[in-house]
């Protein structure tokens, strides 16, 4: 690589790190509010909060990657081209591929990352966090017990606790618990902690009491230091982790089972989130290519390009939104994935026919006016 052409990627490269910092921790911010809910409502700590945010890291540096790139290249290349930067490239004898080669590197090699990215980061990222919010969904102290709440997590099961401290330790426990057979038992306690015996979930209670009302009426009273009350019955041994499609690795979604009832029923939509895998990246040179129109595809300003970069952006807009238009109908039809190459092949192809159509019309009119002949000039001055 010339000297050059590496001083025009070190000028776009620059931007376009800190336009994915600053947009990334944008979304990072949004994702994050989003999420209280777990510590709010779930009772869970700093940690599983943090863990779950940045677990959709991968997703959103690549929701966000097209525009924080199409935002660096504009900045750079209009700077480039007010200073005249670019118009010196031009002079000095490079063609515009050239000139426009070292962004659509940027472009490829930023289209890489966002592949391996929705190939294998963000799959196994997603399917982390899948299980972490199954662990905080099926959390028995968060399920059962709710600071200063009645709660009923179960038929026939009321608990109340007062307060409930950062290391989950549960003061002034109450548990009424009716039975079957028409008896009911009370628990009181002063403290009481979920822990594991024998690998069986238990709520171990101390210093309390229990009061045992029989079908017959008879009041049965005793107080402890420690009483286990197993929540083994409470507890839903049948629930698994259901992956999403956007949790899948490729050939998962593109190679389901169709032995499986769920992977038979939305094939299509694997399909089309597969596609949609492969085919996002491809955004990323779509952008880069109408940043590079919106800049060097007509004549030089020194006014600015402020009208053709809203253009530019208005269209490369438009052709995002079609791209999800285009990937929610391939899931009721296959034969639309191909759709979701076309989409940003096709914007890209329109984009760079606009950088090169100007060198074009140029050309045409020179050769419609072979005799042309410069403008005379004026009597030179003497010294």
């Amino acid at each position: 690589m010339r000297l050059i052409d590496r001083y025009l990627l070190r000028q776009l490269l620059g931007p376009t790190v800190l336009a994915t910092a600053a947009l990334t921790a944008v979304a990072l911010l949004l994702t994050s509010l989003t999420q209280l809910e777990i510590i709010v409502s779930q009772r869970q700590s700093a940690t599983i909060f943090l863990e779950v945010t940045l677990l959709a890291l991968p997703q959103l540096v690549n929701m966000v990657e097209p525009i924080a790139l199409f935002a660096a290249a504009l900045v750079a290349l209009n700077r480039l081209h007010v200073d005249q930067e670019i118009v010196v490239c031009f002079a000095g004898g490079m063609s515009r591929w050239r000139v426009i080669s070292p962004a659509l590197r940027l472009a490829s090699a930023v289209a890489v990352i966002a592949l391996f990215l929705n190939l294998w980061v963000q799959p196994a990222a997603l399917r982390a966090m899948r299980e972490v919010l199954f662990d905080v969904r099926t959390d028995l102290a968060a399920t059962l017990v709710r600071e200063g709440e009645f709660t009923e997590p179960a038929p026939g099961l009321t608990v109340y606790a007062q307060t409930i401290d950062n290391g989950g330790l549960i003061h002034n426990l109450f548990i009424h618990q009716t039975k079957n057979d028409g008896g009911a038992t009370t628990y009181t306690a002063e403290q009481g902690r979920m822990t594991k015996i024998a690998g069986k979930p238990v709520l171990m209670m101390h210093k309390g009491s229990t009061q045992e009302f029989s079908k017959t009426g008879v009041l049965n009273y005793l107080s402890f230091d420690d009483y286990p009350f197993e929540l083994t019955g409470f507890v839903n041994s049948t629930d698994l982790v259901h992956y999403k499609p956007s949790d899948r690795y490729l050939h998962e979604l593109l190679f389901p089972d169709l032995t499986q009832d769920w992977e038979r029923k939305n094939h299509k939509k694997l399909l089309a989130e597969g596609h949609a895998r492969l085919s996002t990246p491809l955004y990323n040179l779509t952008f880069m290519c109408f940043a590079l129109w919106a800049i060097i595809g007509g004549g030089f300003s020194r006014l600015g390009y402020g009208r053709r970069i809203a253009l530019a952006w208005s269209i490369a807009a438009v052709i995002r939104i079609l791209g999800f238009v285009v990937e929610a109908a391939s899931e009721s039809s296959v034969a639309l994935n191909v759709l979701q190459y076309a989409v940003p092949l096709g914007g890209a192809a329109w984009a760079l026919r606009g950088v090169f159509r100007q060198r074009v019309s140029r050309f045409i009119d020179i050769r419609r006016r072979p005799n042309a002949t410069p403008p005379a000039l004026g009597p030179a001055r003497a010294a």
